[in-house]
Parts: C-alpha cells; structure tokens; sequence
C-alpha cells in the first residue's frame, strides 16, 4: 500500500470516528503533527485556521501550545498562515528569527523556541478557506520534498474535511427532525388533552394553549410537556382550562 493510500485510510477513519466536525479538526491536528514529527525526526505542532466571510480563528491544535501561537497571529492580523489562505499557495518561513515579512509575529513565535512554519491553504466549499500551519523548533526544517508532501496532505484533508462537514450537517438534520417529531407529539398529545378537559374543538384547544405559551413566555413545546407532566399530579390541572 502507499503512503498516500495509508494517508487516506487514516484521514477516512477519523471522518468517521469523530462526533463532529470540531472534533475531527482536532483530531487532524493531532494526526497532522505526529505523522510530521515521525517523518522529521523532531516535534513539529499543527493548528488549523478556517476563514469564513472574511473572518479567521483558530479552531483546532495539536496542543495548547500549537493553538496559542496559531492565535498569536490572529491578533497580529496578519502572517504566513493568512497569506497561505490569501494566496492558496504553501507559504514558508525557514527562519522565524530573521524573517522580515511578519517581523512582530515571527519575532514572537522565535522566542517561545518555533524557527520554522510552513502553512499549508485548504480551498473549502461556500467560499470558506482554511490553512494547516505547522511548526517546528529547527531553522530550515521544511524542504521542498516536505512542502509537497505536505501540499499532498492537504489536498486529502481537504476531501475529508468537506466530507465531515456534509455528514455532520446531515446528522444535525436527522436531530432537528427527531426534536420536531417529539415537539409535535407533546403537542398533539398535549392539545387532546386539553380538549378532552374542556370539551372544546382541536382548534380552540390549540389556542388555549398557545395563549398559555406566550402567558409565559415559553416555547409552545415546552408548555405541552408540562402539562403532560402534570397528569401524574393528583391535583388537577387548572391553569389549561378555557
């Protein structure tokens, strides 16, 4: 098998093994700088920045620290990670300590002990871009056979990742509709209730209870499974009646 099939499989498996996209982010993170350290031969950190109507935030990192100089850039508002998604080229910096483009950021990142980044951009769907940024505490630790090995890893996140965001949208849809399943059922129920209560027709019953959700300034649910709570109560319920 090759490396790039074994590369695939594992981005396949994290898809698939993540509860959400957020969590696959990490997850990619994680994977992305401990494959990395192994190629390289030193401990190289990744965070992942996604941009979206022009806003960027980092939204995952290998470790607190891969995060926190990931955000550092953030609040320069500007660096190799945002010109990578600017540009959709692999931006590199050989040597934060004598770099000049970004002089405050790399001067920042040199002191905590990271001499090299390379950020890689991610081309997202909707217009959304992103980046893998990663680091590592050797001056020209990236060549050019890294800077393709890891534009190759792009190009498989990117597929992966677009592939949790639509899954991830999918179960959020199946949830939304098993909400709005048990809402109209509490509803339902809670409205024959109420007819029964009151001899009333569905729609007077509908009314009597809507009136009772803005009564109290509730969600209509909410208020139909209080009152199917309550008819476990041996009181009865007086506060439905028309």
């Amino acid at each position: 098998m090759s490396q790039n099939a074994s590369v695939v499989e594992q981005l396949q498996d994290l898809v698939i093994d993540s509860e959400d996209v957020s969590g696959f982010l990490e997850d990619l993170a994680v994977f992305a700088a401990s494959s990395l350290s192994a190629s390289r031969g030193q401990d190289v950190l990744c965070g992942v920045t996604l941009s979206r109507r022009r806003r960027s935030m980092t939204v995952a990192g290998s470790s607190h620290e891969a995060r926190l100089i990931d955000e550092v850039q953030q609040a320069y508002g500007d660096g190799p990670c945002l010109e990578a998604m600017r540009s959709g080229r692999p931006v590199l910096v050989s040597d934060t300590s004598a770099d000049s483009r970004w002089l405050e950021y790399c001067s920042t990142i040199a002191e905590r002990g990271h001499l090299a980044v390379l950020c890689v951009p991610l081309r997202l769907e909707e217009g959304a871009t992103g980046a893998i940024n990663l680091f590592a505490p050797q001056r020209d630790a990236f060549d050019e056979a890294s800077i393709r090995s890891c534009e190759q890893f792009g190009s498989q996140a990117e597929k992966a990742l677009r592939l949790a965001v639509r899954i991830g949208a999918t179960r959020q849809r199946a949830e939304d509709l098993e909400q709005a399943m048990r809402s109209r059922t509490a509803i339902d129920l809670a409205t024959g209730v109420i007819m029964g209560q009151n001899r009333c027709s569905q729609e007077e019953a509908i009314r009597i209870l809507t009136k009772a959700s803005n009564g109290r300034n509730q969600k209509l649910r909410d208020v139909a499974e209080s009152l199917l709570r309550s008819l476990t109560n041996e009181e009865p319920v007086s506060h439905f009646q028309a």
